[in-house]
């Protein structure tokens, strides 16, 4: 019978808790006493699955010099006297008024409760709590760090909230475009953060286009991240997961579900356009109730929706775009010769744009307009086009309404990008000292857009070969462009543009005659 207790079973392994990370204490005391003491009291303290990290100071200097560089400390618990009787009232004054922080919790305190009367310093200091230290005994203590961590976990939660919408308002000014949909998501898992209190690391991954929903493979890429994942942007999900997250995620997209693990989940997003696209957090709580669930579900459809929504936008856009030149190409391709012409023109004149300091929006409008300076020339007869240096008077009479032709085909427009080109179809011809047509503009009568481009295309005939004359070498175009400068073409201009030459030559290798 003895024998049955010789030996009993041993005690099962208790299972090996996640590191949640801690919660930063700083300490501010001019006694080691009080710092060992606090720090024994509150040694096994757990919150959230996160211990505390403490980090001590022994003067009020010190203290301000530690909370500037620890702004993310949870509590303060600040002695009154230290090296002057209102030392720790200075440091309380500091951290609201100079550090900025509001966030951090403040515990003040005092073995000499008489010198810091508890009734003026609650009101004349954005503190926390007032403590007398020989009251505040080891089980008083933990209560009133509890209750500061509660309050501090509170405030984040509504502070990432007011971020998230915050990012979303400013998104949802233009929502449609690339980069608005970028903050618009990084702005929603901050939403999601906040309604579930903590996430360490986040990302969205999208196929980018129409797959089969059947395909359970990944192929994602991430589109946007947090944390670990912020510098991933534009890989393939399966070099950022781990052999088990990616089973995990693959698992949602074959179930076009929610996965949730041990502290993370995969949240699958439906697609109207069979797009397969994934939503991924981690640190997220252990115990997730109904309400948690059914909000990151209505979450996860809501960013499908609105990504899905601008990948739309901008599929109309370059739709848009792409009619632009074709049209353009169709003026063109009457003559064999001038394979490309467009495109070259296009890219030069937004580089010129950029160089002669425009802003990069109106840079990008010119570059997608720049293919409509020559949209008038489709009314004109093909014996005309393909002899501009024969013609006789009539017939340049007849060349030149294509400018005018041009203009009046597109001003009507409420299009930025046509609207731009009805500009350069007007005043594209037009010459800085005032010899050009329809008008006769000279200097800064012509409209920005019309200067650049016109030194584009110039350059871009000069540099090929045409039926009616050779290919120039570059030294002769710039020793034209030089001659010019002044009379075609503003000076600055010409100044930029042989300066930036490399660049400008480059884009016809890359775009040679067909």
């Amino acid at each position: 019978m003895a024998n049955d207790f010789l030996f009993s079973d041993e005690p099962e392994q208790p299972a090996e808790k996640v590191n949640q990370g801690y919660w930063k204490v700083i300490i501010v005391d001019d006694e080691p006493e009080v710092h060992a003491v606090t720090k024994l009291a509150l040694s096994d303290f757990e919150f959230q699955d996160k211990k505390l990290k403490f980090i001590s100071a022994y003067s009020g200097k010190e203290a301000q010099e530690i909370i500037v560089q620890h702004p993310d400390a949870a509590i303060v618990l600040l002695d009154v006297v230290m090296e002057t009787d209102d030392a720790g009232l200075k440091v309380a004054q500091f951290i609201r008024e100079v550090a900025h922080n509001h966030h951090a919790r403040i515990i003040l305190r005092t073995g000499q409760p008489g010198q810091a009367p508890e009734r003026q310093v609650i009101v004349n200091y954005d503190i926390n709590d007032y403590k007398s230290k020989t009251e505040l005994t080891a089980q008083k203590l933990f209560t009133v760090v509890m209750s500061s961590l509660r309050s501090y976990r509170d405030i984040l939660s509504i502070e990432k909230s007011r971020l998230g919408l915050e990012r979303i308002i400013i998104a949802s000014r233009d929502l449609f475009s690339a980069h608005s949909m970028d903050n618009f998501i990084h702005g929603v898992m901050q939403q999601l953060t906040s309604i579930l209190g903590t996430v360490d690391e986040a990302l969205y991954a999208t196929s980018l286009v129409a797959s089969n929903p059947d395909d359970v493979e990944s192929n994602l890429i991430v589109f946007a991240g947090q944390g670990d994942f912020e510098k991933s942007e534009g890989k393939p999900i399966d070099e950022v997961l781990s052999i088990e997250q990616l089973q995990a995620c693959n698992l949602a997209l074959s179930q076009r579900s929610i996965v949730y693990k041990d502290n993370y989940l995969f949240a699958y997003c439906s697609s109207r356009c069979n797009h397969n696209s994934m939503l991924y957090v981690s640190g997220i709580p252990k115990q997730l109730n109904a309400t948690h669930k059914h909000l990151i579900e209505i979450f996860a459809q809501n960013v499908q929706v609105a990504f899905e929504n601008v990948q739309l936008q901008s599929e109309i856009e370059d739709t848009q775009r792409e009619i632009v030149y074709r049209l353009s190409e169709a003026v063109e391709q009457r003559s064999e010769e001038t394979g490309n012409h467009v495109k070259r023109v296009s890219l030069i004149s937004y580089e010129l744009a950029c160089d002669y300091g425009l802003s990069e929006a109106d840079a990008e409008i010119l570059k997608h307009a720049a293919p409509l300076h020559d949209i008038g020339k489709i009314g004109i007869a093909d014996t005309i086009l393909h002899k501009p240096d024969t013609l006789d008077e009539n017939e340049w009479k007849i060349m030149q309404t294509h400018a005018t032709k041009g203009h009046e085909i597109l001003k009507n427009s409420r299009r930025s990008i046509i609207q731009a080109g009805a500009i350069l179809a007007q005043d594209h011809h037009e010459k800085w000292d005032g010899s050009g047509y329809p008008e006769g503009k000279s200097g800064e009568q012509i409209h920005v857009y019309g200067r650049i481009v016109a030194l584009a295309d110039v350059y871009d005939a000069l540099r090929h070969k045409r039926c009616y004359k050779a290919a120039w070498p570059i030294e002769k175009v710039l020793d034209e462009l030089t001659l010019q400068k002044g009379r075609h073409f503003e000076p600055k201009l010409v100044e930029i543009f042989i300066e930036n030459i490399a660049k400008y030559e480059h884009i016809l290798k890359i775009y040679p005659d067909k």
